[in-house]
């Protein structure tokens, strides 16, 4: 009991330094929103969010303990600066990690099946502790591994228009459409934004786009 309250105890903490630092980032932005990135261990989130923010790749790569953070820029409307906060999940945190989130990015490995599977159990988690309205991206990694494959595209893209939330295949190692997928999501966040004339929540797409 102690031992969890402990590391209860942590991951707030955790939460409040994340949130200082970006408190102390500056104001070289307009718009700022949280995104957070979920999925199975080993599905290659941590690479994703190496190549997105410093266009690198690990094949050394630990599964993550914590929670990872990153940020990425956008331009819109040739003057806006869009910058989404990227929080990295280890797989263990629940209502505090979903907490004021615009977008939730959930990971599968297109080479394993069961991480597929289990992302029917990673939306029920979002549903549950996220706005009902927040935008959500199914992204399909590792599509380098061609030979390997265990989930076809068009699968992955019949689930994702069935539960009306936009999909991606990408390769974080060979930096396939990593920054097109984070842009489309700041985009569809940014386009609601502005429909809502600024207003915190924001509506789920009713877009599905594959990349094959």
């Amino acid at each position: 009991m102690a031992y969890i309250l402990l590391c209860f105890i942590v991951f707030l903490l955790l939460i409040l330094l994340v949130s200082l630092f970006a408190r102390k980032q500056g104001s070289n932005h307009d718009h700022l929103f949280k995104v957070v990135m979920i999925g199975d261990s080993n599905v290659g989130k941590s690479n994703i969010l190496s190549r997105l923010t410093k266009n690198k790749f690990s094949h050394d790569t630990k599964s993550t303990v914590g929670i990872e953070f990153g940020t990425h820029n956008m331009k819109m409307d040739n003057k806006k600066i869009v910058k989404a906060q990227i929080w990295g999940s280890a797989g263990k945190e629940k209502a505090p990690f979903y907490k004021k989130a615009a977008g939730v990015i959930i990971v599968y490995d297109i080479t394993r099946r069961d991480s597929y599977e289990n992302v029917k159990r990673w939306l029920t988690e979002v549903k549950k502790y996220a706005s009902a309205n927040v935008v959500i991206i199914l992204v399909g990694n590792k599509a380098d591994l061609h030979d390997l494959r265990a989930v076809t595209t068009e699968e992955a893209d019949a689930f994702a228009k069935k539960e009306n939330i936009f999909f991606m295949e990408t390769s974080a190692l060979k930096s396939t459409n990593v920054y097109d997928s984070f842009n489309e999501l700041l985009k569809q966040i940014y386009d609601i934004f502005k429909k809502n004339n600024g207003a915190a929540n924001v509506v789920r797409s009713k877009r599905s786009i594959a990349f094959i």
